[in-house]
């Protein structure tokens, strides 16, 4: 029945992530009900807190790009890129990564990508470089990120266990941030010099890519082609501040929990406001003021990128979170049977079994809800588990997360690319190096400071 069970899983989870958009939370969904009818496992509680964190958090970060603040963010973005064009390979990754950590979503990334390819080709760099490290550090913001939806699940798996916000921030931004910066460097001298490309070459004979120090939306002899440059809207500066003001209140909540509201119940227990209600109702009323004061209409904030996305990802964790629970909770004899003493002697093996499941499901988000609580429940040390939370990141193995084809297509001079055999891509070796040392530097800084 077990392996049944596990198959019934593994073909929704195949099946959702092929779907893509919703596709992952709905498999989920039918996933769980084939357990619960078929099978007769009683199916645990869905994830409520975590989808309506996740949903606050969207709201406030829509809300900001609705009233142009992302727009202030990369016109910010291009003047930085544009100042340091030599040092791009170590600049757009930066960019990309404090995108990612402010907004909750590497998705953000899209709006920079086409001017981290443009500076570096027309500063004579390999665009595959600094492009492919861009994407990776886009998506290892996500676990440095305080308002992320799968630092959001985090924090709601170990919170019962005494650790706050600031414990998993503290291990994971700066283990994220160095795994990037040495993904950076190795590529600083990977693939040829873009002048000595051949597939470069052939574009810029054929006429579809300007050539090297040329600017694009200038003719062959560099005089200025006239394109729209629209202004920000009103209040574009004042979203983003505000949402930073927000983010800031959840870190500062988050680690210091005596600013919390705390009531004395009937049998003279305290207890203390959770977190998610904190992120909850920080992240909403940082809307409302955004709202308020900027005056867009309400109706603007759904129809932006980062909303769609976002709910989309709350709809795939519903899912794919309710069917793992119950999952692994009718089967939990088996497997801690099967793999109990082999983590619990290294509990690193459990960062491989976490990188693989995150391949499949391409979230984050959806990883940690699916797999941590089997870590939890096969008794890892919490320190363990946040030190193994980079390992999430292992969408980028396999070339077929929006980004990753965002970044090939933005790439007009052909470096950036899917190669022959399908896994040799631009995104394999950063993806890997920033993974791996990520999770290695935070099993050192999880036993310095936890």
């Amino acid at each position: 029945m077990f392996w049944l069970q596990l198959f019934i899983v593994i073909i929704a989870l195949y099946v959702g992530s092929r779907l893509g958009g919703i596709g992952l939370g709905v498999m989920g969904g039918l996933g769980l009900s084939i357990l619960t009818f078929g099978f007769g496992l009683e199916p645990t509680a869905p994830p409520i807190d975590v989808m309506l964190m996740i949903a606050a958090v969207i709201t406030a970060a829509s809300t900001m790009q609705a009233a142009g603040g992302m727009d202030v963010l990369v016109r910010l973005a291009e003047r930085a890129l544009r100042r340091n064009p030599q040092h791009i390979t170590f600049m757009a990754p930066l960019v990309t990564y404090l995108f990612t950590i402010c907004a909750g979503t590497g998705h953000v990334a899209y709006s920079v990508m086409p001017v981290i390819a443009e500076v570096s080709r027309q500063s004579g760099v390999r665009p595959e470089r600094p492009m492919s490290i861009a994407v990776i550090a886009s998506q290892q913001a996500i676990t440095a990120s305080p308002i992320s939806a799968a630092t959001v699940a985090l924090l709601s798996l170990l919170s019962d266990q005494g650790y706050h916000l600031f414990d998993i921030l503290l291990v994971s931004i700066p283990a994220t941030f160095i795994g990037c910066l040495v993904a950076a460097l190795i590529m600083t001298r990977y693939g040829k010099p873009l002048a000595e490309d051949e597939e470069f070459r052939r574009r810029v004979t054929e006429g579809s890519v300007p050539p090297i120090g040329v600017r694009d939306g200038h003719d062959a002899g560099g005089q200025e082609v006239s394109s729209a440059n629209p202004g920000l809207g009103r209040g574009a500066v004042a979203s983003v501040v505000l949402f930073l003001l927000g983010v800031v209140l959840v870190v500062l909540f988050g680690s210091v929990p005596s600013l919390r509201p705390a009531w004395t119940d009937a049998e003279g227990l305290m207890h203390t406001l959770g977190m998610p209600q904190v992120v909850e109702m920080v992240m909403l009323s940082t809307s409302a003021v955004i709202l308020l004061i900027t005056r867009i209409p309400a109706g603007s904030v759904v129809k932006g990128g980062v909303f769609v996305a976002g709910m989309q990802a709350v709809i795939s964790i519903f899912g794919i979170a309710w069917m793992g629970d119950t999952f692994f909770k009718g089967n939990m004899d088996v497997l801690q049977g099967s793999i109990h003493d082999a983590v619990t002697a290294a509990p690193w093996l459990f960062a491989f079994a976490l990188f693989a499941m995150s391949i499949l499901l391409n979230s984050q988000a959806a990883t940690v809800r699916g797999l941590m609580p089997l870590g939890i429940a096969l008794g890892l040390p919490a320190p363990a588990l946040i030190a193994m939370f980079p390992a999430v990141n292992g969408y980028f193995f396999i070339p077929n997360y929006p980004t990753v084809i965002a970044a090939i297509h933005f790439d007009r001079t052909g470096t950036t690319r899917i190669g022959r055999f399908l896994f040799n891509h631009s995104f394999m070796l950063p993806g890997l190096v920033a993974t791996s040392v990520a999770v290695v530097i935070g099993f050192i800084l999880s036993q310095l400071v936890l």
